[in-house]
């Protein structure tokens, strides 16, 4: 079996039905997001746990070479009605990130940036237990989906410490997992999140995760709810989160004229 060199890590958010353009940027339908995990599997990948991920990345055992690692941010009942079941078959684990005091509640965050002025459901702690059985682990995505850079110290660390023991307690156990909301990051922020006691942390920054990647800042593509299964596999394949046929020509030319004798030199 070859060996990973390099594992991305797939973003979802909501999976269901998407009422207008903006949210269609975070939503899938559960057609399309069943097509999606098709079309990995038919491909050769093989989803794998986020701590074998981060043992990887710390010079632990090896991944197979198209090992991934599938996550959704926010915890929206949707993962639970339409993505378990097609994960579930599939026999591949997957991580969902919880917002901490909203849970059983809806997505309050976004009401002000939804042309529709609608939110959703989230997850409950009966549906958490329920998946948690059923091959899905939960960390951590702060307390009220804040952008963590704009707190001053104190209410960073309530954000990051509260979410950690809230969700260690109800899960039964260690949130070792931050998804920083919205990507929203800086070395503030970081620093912070090493002292609430994570052992690593997921940005929205596009690229694979090689050995060397920062632990606190481990890449993920962006799945929008527009991706066909094939722009699916071009952003894996060029690690972007543009899966377009016209940047994925580009980014071939672009290799090919590098290696032609005396370009760039």
């Amino acid at each position: 079996m070859n060996q990973a060199a390099r594992i991305p890590v797939l973003m979802y958010h909501r999976v269901g039905v998407a009422s207008n353009d903006w949210e269609a940027r975070y939503c899938i339908g559960s057609k399309d997001f069943a097509a999606h995990m098709r079309a990995l599997s038919r491909a050769g990948f093989l989803g794998v746990t986020v701590d074998a991920l981060v043992d990887w990345l710390e010079g632990g055992e090896r991944l197979p070479e198209k090992a991934i690692v599938i996550t959704f941010d926010d915890g929206f009942c949707g993962v639970r009605d339409h993505a378990l079941p097609v994960l579930e078959k599939l026999g591949w684990p997957f991580t969902v990130f919880l917002v901490s005091d909203l849970i059983g509640g809806e997505d309050a965050w976004t009401r002000n940036s939804n042309p529709a002025g609608v939110t959703y459901p989230l997850l409950n702690v009966d549906d958490i237990r329920d998946m948690q059985q059923r091959g899905c682990t939960f960390h951590s995505h702060s307390r009220s989906h804040a952008s963590l850079p704009t707190l001053d110290d104190a209410a960073l660390a309530d954000q990051l410490q509260g979410s950690r023991s809230f969700l260690t307690e109800l899960l039964g156990h260690e949130v070792s997992y931050l998804a920083y909301p919205y990507g929203h990051l800086d070395s503030r922020v970081e620093a912070a999140t090493r002292a609430a006691g994570y052992r690593a942390a997921f940005a929205t920054q596009p690229g694979f995760n090689r050995q060397d990647v920062n632990r606190f800042r481990i890449r993920r593509l962006d799945i929008a709810g527009t991706d066909t299964p094939t722009m699916l596999l071009r952003k894996i394949r060029l690690g972007s989160n543009d899966g377009s046929l016209t940047h994925a020509a580009r980014y071939y030319l672009d290799r090919l004229t590098s290696r032609l004798p005396g370009v760039g030199r």
